[in-house]
Parts: C-alpha cells; sequence; structure tokens
C-alpha cells in the first residue's frame, strides 16, 4: 500500500473545544480511507495549561485508535524569545515531515496560527530544496472571526488582517466551519479589501466551502439505559430531574442568564441545574450560585459521561449570546446533545447554531432571562411527552447530517475516490 500521510495542525485534547474533537474525528476516519500514518502536530500539555485553556481531565482522555500519533513538539529556544518558541517547534517538526518523500496532506484548524505553522513549513521545506508532495487545507474556526479577524479590525490593525487573509487564501484549498463564518469571513474581507485596496473578498466568495463540524455519531446515539442511569446515580442525579448546561463556562454562552433565569423558575424545585464545565467565569459563576444548593457543578465530566449526561437531563440549555470577542459560529455541542436524545434543547439563534440545530429547538432571545425561564418552565412543566418526543426525533435526523464519515468524505473527496476505485 502506497504510504499517505495526514497531518492536522490543531488545538487537540486536552483542550475542551468543539475542534478538538472535530480533528480526532477527522483523524479517526482517515485509517478507513487510506492514509497510513495520521499525525495531529499539537502544543505541549504544560503551554496549554499556563494559557489558562480550559482542559479536560488529564487521566481520563480517550485513547486514539493505532495508526494516530499525537505530536507535542518542545519548544525552540529559551525564555529570549516568548512566544515563538512554541511555534518554532511546531513547524520545525512539520517541516522534519515534509522533508521525508511521503504524499502528505496538511490540515489547519485556526487560522491564528496553525495556518501560519504550515504555510512557513511548505515554503521552508522548498526553499531548501526539498519537494514535498503535500496539500493544504485552512479551516477558519469560530474563534478565527469572532475574535482574531474582528479584533484587527475594531482595533484598526489592518496589517495584520491583510497577513492573516493572505495566510489563509494561500492555502490549497479553504473552508469555514459554517455557513455564518464563511459570511463573516467575506464581509471582513470586503472591508480590508475598502480600506487596503485588496481584492481578498472576491477570493473568499469564490473559494471558501462549508465544512460543518464532523461528529462520531455512535458515541451519541448507542447509549444503554443501564449505563446512563449508572452514570446519573454517581452525580446524585435521576432522570429528567435536571437542566443541564454542558459547555465552556463563560459569558458569552449565556451561563449568567442561565443561572439568573434558574432563579426565577417555577420548575426549580422539580429540577436542579448542573453546570458541566471550566472556563474563565467559573469561580464567578460558583459565587453567585453558592447559597443555592440546587446548582452543581461538574469541572471533571469526560468524554464518555457527556452524552449519558445529556441523554439524562429534563432539557439542555446553552443560551449563548453575542458578545465583542465570541459569537457561537456553529455549537458542536448542540448537535451533540440532539443525537443523544433526552430533553429538549434549549438555545439562541446566534451566530452559527440555527444551523446546528435547524427546527428542532426551543429558540429563546439572547440575553432574554425572563423569556429563558419561561422557555425551560414550558419544557419542564408542560411540554406533552409527544412534543418532547417529537422534537428528539427531528433533533437526531437533522443532527445524523453531520455523521463523520460523511463530513469526511466531503472535506477530502479524493480520498473517497480512490477508495472506491
Amino acid at each position: 500500500m502506497t504510504s499517505r500521510r495526514l497531518v492536522i495542525v490543531v488545538r487537540a485534547d486536552p483542550v475542551i473545544c468543539g475542534h478538538s474533537g472535530e480533528a480526532r474525528n477527522i483523524a479517526e476516519v482517515a485509517l478507513t480511507r487510506g492514509f497510513t500514518d495520521v499525525r495531529l502536530l499539537t502544543w505541549p500539555i504544560p503551554a496549554l495549561q499556563a494559557a489558562g485553556l480550559p482542559l479536560k481531565p488529564l487521566d481520563r482522555l480517550l485513547p486514539y485508535s493505532p495508526g494516530i500519533t499525537v505530536e507535542r513538539p518542545e519548544p525552540v529556544g529559551d525564555y529570549r524569545v516568548p512566544d515563538g518558541r512554541h511555534l518554532a517547534g511546531l513547524t520545525g517538526r512539520l517541516v522534519e515531515l515534509l522533508m521525508e518523500p511521503v504524499p502528505t496532506t496538511c490540515l489547519s484548524m485556526y487560522l491564528v496560527p496553525h495556518t501560519a505553522v504550515v504555510a512557513d513549513a511548505v515554503t521552508a521545506a522548498r526553499a531548501a530544496g526539498f519537494a514535498p508532495d503535500v496539500r493544504t487545507i485552512a479551516k477558519a474556526v469560530g474563534s478565527d472571526v469572532t475574535n482574531v479577524i474582528k479584533s484587527c479590525l475594531r482595533e484598526g490593525r489592518f496589517g495584520a488582517a491583510v497577513s492573516l487573509f493572505t495566510t489563509y487564501l494561500g492555502s490549497d484549498r479553504v473552508v469555514a466551519v459554517s455557513a455564518y463564518t464563511r459570511d463573516e469571513i467575506i464581509d471582513a474581507a470586503e472591508r480590508v479589501d475598502a480600506h487596503c485596496g485588496t481584492t481578498f473578498a472576491a477570493q473568499a466568495r469564490h473559494r471558501v466551502e462549508v465544512s460543518y463540524p464532523p461528529i462520531d455519531v455512535s458515541a451519541y446515539t448507542d447509549l444503554d439505559d443501564a449505563r446512563v442511569d449508572a452514570a446519573l446515580a454517581r452525580r446524585g442525579l435521576q432522570r429528567d430531574g435536571y437542566v443541564l448546561f454542558l459547555s465552556r463556562v463563560a459569558r458569552a454562552k449565556g451561563i449568567y442568564d442561565l443561572v439568573i433565569a434558574y432563579g426565577q423558575m417555577r420548575s426549580r424545585s422539580k429540577v436542579k441545574l448542573v453546570v458541566a464545565g471550566t472556563g474563565p467565569a467559573l469561580e464567578h459563576v460558583q459565587a453567585m450560585a453558592k447559597e443555592d444548593d440546587r446548582v452543581i457543578f461538574l469541572t471533571d465530566v469526560d468524554d464518555a459521561e457527556k452524552p449519558l449526561l445529556m441523554r439524562g437531563c429534563a432539557a439542555y440549555a446553552l443560551p449563548t449570546r453575542p458578545e465583542p470577542d465570541f459569537v457561537e459560529t456553529f455549537g458542536i455541542a448542540l448537535t451533540e446533545k440532539l443525537l443523544a436524545g433526552g430533553g429538549p434543547v434549549v438555545t439562541t439563534l446566534t451566530g452559527g447554531t440555527g444551523e446546528a440545530v435547524g427546527d428542532t429547538a426551543v429558540i429563546v432571545e439572547p440575553g432574554d432571562v425572563a423569556g429563558l425561564a419561561a422557555a425551560l418552565d414550558r419544557v419542564v412543566l408542560d411540554m406533552p411527552s409527544s412534543e418532547r418526543r417529537r422534537l428528539e426525533q427531528l433533533g437526531r435526523a437533522h443532527a445524523m447530517a453531520f455523521e463523520r464519515t460523511a463530513v469526511f468524505d466531503e472535506l477530502f473527496p479524493e480520498t473517497l475516490a480512490a477508495a472506491t476505485t
């Protein structure tokens, strides 16, 4: 068999991030599509911890299949080269891989800095006299637009915006995590063009495609009822006895709105509020709820327990709201919850969440605390079981479109063609 390599440059596990899950699912499917060497090129764990990113329990990370290698290159140089040390480690390792005579596809997720790492490595390998057989794919995810690009525009840092668009559009193929993200990229490109006289918008309109997050459907649909009940019992929970928030604990995820709404709910005597996750707002939210013993915080939920908690809840609430530095550009947890079943999803139409849930969720306005409380009360107290079942069936059918093999084959159509010939 001809050797073929896939390198994914990404913030991988243990980061609590939907896109680390994307990378895992792409890697797993790649093994079934003719790639003989699959590598995740990512950051040393101490660097992730120092950055303050929310992390999963290190002792309970799900293993990857044989054939998938996770590499965490050590930084190059010493303290006099602050952040560049880690970038040099990533770029240098990728150059070493490109020096080998193996046909390689490089997928970068997060343009800053991962797409720059790929571009620099390819340039370096070619300049050094090697002729790498390499194809590059750059995937723009949420923070690329809502944090990096919009920061450049808001602060008038057009040089940084020009550099980012040049690097992104310099990739062989460019994709975005949702249609909302694609539209935001084009809008930002138009603003850069208007200021700088560049032509990024026309290129973006022509080239940027949508590639939705791939999900391991079986992890959410093949759930044994006994496992669900056992997981809930370990946490002191009962089926339909809690509203679940399972996400990064941050203002933009609507956690403050949810905690305040819970205090107003008629159904609070019937259901607890479970906040599962970590994030920058965790300590503040814990302080807000310290007098309420019906608000439960779970900071150690792993990937195996997540779908079980989703299946058992009375409702799943993600009242995400737009903030200057973050807009929910898809909402992977929403589709995972739809697959898991259980109580209805209550969310907002913010950014790309409408693409994640279709018409299968209960929708409230972002920031409407009273409306959120009323919606959760309706789901818990008043929604007929027939309506709950209908939403569950519609939700699972909608979310099946994000099954990881189908998404992979759209992102790498050449591998599907090769596998069927």
